[in-house]
């Protein structure tokens, strides 16, 4: 089975994170949390879910994984300006390793250089974001292109689920 690193910070939405790690979880896969700090508890913005790091972005490595999962809400920007974050999904990506990304968790994506030339959609009201960093937006619930899943919202969580599965399959 796959060993799969899930990318949370606070304020993450609380069903992005929890109805794809349940998911991947369930499927047999093996899952990790990876946040700023090791042992970090970490709530999601409509006070629902609430997680516990299990490593450090410092103290892991991109090639350790087979995939990527990042939820949105406000994590993806609380991450975002870390320099560990954007190496590890550079280096995933390089290894054509599957990132999903929903919401807000393209703006990893862009912060790390990877949307140019690529078909994203993320929520709604990023699409600028998402086309001023050269990327091609589609108004879907799920696009994939390549080793890259992306989704909208809470809704597209069922399509985004069965992407993410079969990637890992």
């Amino acid at each position: 089975m796959s060993k799969v690193a899930f990318l949370l910070a606070n304020a993450f939405e609380d069903s992005e994170m929890q109805v794809p790690y349940d998911e991947v979880k369930k499927a047999g896969h093996e899952v990790e949390i990876i946040g700023l700090k090791a042992g970090e508890t970490l709530k999601g913005k409509q006070g629902q879910a609430e997680y516990t790091t299990d490593k450090s972005i410092s103290d892991v490595s991109a090639a350790d994984y087979d995939a990527v999962v990042i939820p949105g809400g406000s994590s993806p920007e609380n991450l975002r300006l870390d320099s560990n974050v954007l190496s590890f999904v550079k280096k995933a990506d390089e290894a054509k390793k599957p990132i999903a990304a929903i919401c807000h968790g393209p703006q990893i994506l862009i912060s790390a250089g990877l949307a140019k030339g690529r078909t994203l959609t993320s929520y709604p009201p990023l699409k600028d974001d998402v086309v001023n960093a050269g990327a091609n937006f589609e108004d879907k619930e799920v696009v994939v292109d390549g080793n890259f899943i992306s989704s909208r919202t809470p809704k597209d969580e069922p399509a985004f689920v069965r992407e993410i599965l079969r990637k890992l399959s």
